[in-house]
């Protein structure tokens, strides 16, 4: 027998690609963090932005904007124009990206309320994903300024709300697919709640692992198991260093990426317990649909702690790109599955039970 959906395969695949593309821009969203890109358009200009330099004055005159910034007085004033060009590229992916996004999410949305194929059940939803985007967005642009000025990158605390609110704006779009795709299950008890207590470990994961990137922690201490030779630093040992004013002055101070750090690993052994345990003692008890995304988020987390100690012996002078993008991107699709899992968990909402299902 075939299933039957709430809305028909195109709205279903739609969302999907919704979802695809939210995951590409966190992602290039990320190179562009460990490429430098980000202070390299110094401005927003939501229509003309869209368009590139298209000749040789233009870049030059880009080029002569980057040179006022203190990211190219400090840390690139050997930068050519070749080197400007690169950086140059991501950031403007980056925000074209979203835009497309923008669009794609958009104009689909007007057609079918025209169409009358969605809902108000659906439109909340969606809407929220909307609201999220732009304030995900807002707080992008407040992080971008805050590395105008004095600094030579952009600030930690406001990189790690930036990526926070990234990831929540997926979220909801995960939500509106599972509600969309009828995921539900005859949960055992504790079940739920222990997937919630995953989620909760793994969403302060993500805070610590957006003050990883903004720290650049991951340069302090790149050797494992140990950090430096050391299970605990010694900077952290040293009581007289636990105040707010070493966590604000990261740049100058080693405390702050040492701690940052020694948590992030902290936290992603309990991760990995968690899942293991999960997996291998509940795996029997729950329906088909959860065993699937169960397995996938068994799988994920052994690859994303691989990804993460690779990222951290890879290096050099700074962070692997190949390594650091993977180790993010297996991250986000981690978090991803944990939230399909919890809503294959979940008993069956009442408006399910009293709407019309067309055959998708």
């Amino acid at each position: 027998m075939k299933k039957k959906y709430l809305y028909n395969k195109t709205i279903r695949s739609w969302l999907i690609l919704g979802l695809i593309l939210l995951i590409g821009q966190v992602i290039i969203g990320g190179i562009t963090r460990l490429t430098g890109s980000g202070l390299s358009i110094t401005s927003w200009d939501i229509i003309t932005g869209v368009i590139p330099p298209m000749n040789k004055a233009q870049w030059i005159e880009l080029f002569d904007l980057y040179k006022e910034t203190p990211q190219y007085q400090k840390i690139n004033s050997d930068f050519t124009m070749k080197d400007f060009k690169f950086i140059y590229f991501w950031e403007y992916l980056h925000r074209l990206w979203v835009r497309a996004l923008g669009l794609i999410f958009l104009i689909p949305f007007v057609i079918f309320l025209i169409r009358k194929q969605i809902d108000w059940f659906l439109i909340k939803r969606l809407l929220l994903v909307v609201v999220l985007a732009g304030i995900t967005a807002s707080a992008g642009w407040i992080m971008v300024l805050s590395g105008l000025v004095d600094r030579p990158w952009v600030n930690a605390y406001k990189l790690t709300l930036h990526f926070m609110l990234a990831i929540v704006t997926i979220g909801a779009m995960v939500k509106a697919i599972a509600d969309v795709f009828l995921m539900e299950n005859k949960p055992l008890k504790g079940h739920t709640r222990f997937v919630l207590i995953l989620l909760v470990f793994t969403g302060v994961q993500l805070v610590f692992a957006g003050l990883m990137a903004g720290m650049r922690a991951g340069l302090a201490y790149p050797t494992w198991p140990s950090m430096n030779g050391a299970f605990i630093p010694k900077v952290l040992m040293d009581s007289s260093n636990w105040t707010w004013e070493n966590m604000t002055n990261y740049d100058s101070d080693s405390f702050a990426p040492a701690l940052v750090q020694f948590v992030h690993r902290g936290l992603a052994y309990i991760i990995l317990l968690l899942t293991f345990y999960f997996y291998h003692k509940k795996r029997n008890h729950v329906h088909t649909n959860a065993i699937k995304w169960l397995t996938v988020s068994y799988v994920l987390v052994i690859f994303q702690v691989f990804l993460g100690i690779m990222t951290l012996l890879r290096v050099k002078t700074g962070i692997p790109l190949f390594y650091g993008t993977l180790h993010q991107l297996f991250g986000l699709l981690y978090v991803i599955s944990l939230l399909f899992l919890y809503y294959s968990l979940r008993k069956k909402i009442s408006i399910w039970s009293k709407k019309k299902l067309p055959v998708g």
